[in-house]
């Protein structure tokens, strides 16, 4: 099973801090306009996710979201969510923290592509 989105140490270590403070998380990757394309962590259920909506998989077990027009585009990446230093974004949980969350990606393989597109048809 290839995971389509991971987490690095530090994204889990403020996931971690972010749960102890807020509750259960959830995740929506941004698809530009105010915020940029930051990954943006809510408390789960405040943003309301839709048909407009696939749920990627999960992340320090936080459900992890992309608008679908968005993953038209990075379909054939698997989204690795780290932290740097900065603020997040304004509507972020990560924004006070002095760190904010960012996206880096790995180009799936033909072969990895292969078994992405295997576990979808499976959802079908």
């Amino acid at each position: 099973m290839i995971d389509r989105v991971l987490a690095t140490p530090a994204a889990l270590e403020l996931i971690a801090v972010l749960s102890a403070k807020h509750g259960p998380l959830m995740f929506h990757q941004s698809g530009g306009c105010c915020d940029g394309s930051a990954p943006m962590c809510y408390p789960l259920g405040e943003f309301l996710t839709g048909d407009a909506d696939i749920e990627l998989g999960s992340i320090g077990g936080c459900p992890f979201f992309i608008g679908r027009a968005q993953y038209a585009y990075w379909q054939h990446t698997q989204l690795i969510i780290d932290v740097v230093p900065g603020r997040g974004g304004m509507f972020s949980l990560d924004g006070p923290e002095g760190l904010r969350f960012l996206t880096r990606s790995h180009l799936f393989t033909a072969a990895e592509y292969a078994e992405v597109e295997k576990q979808l048809a499976l959802l079908r």
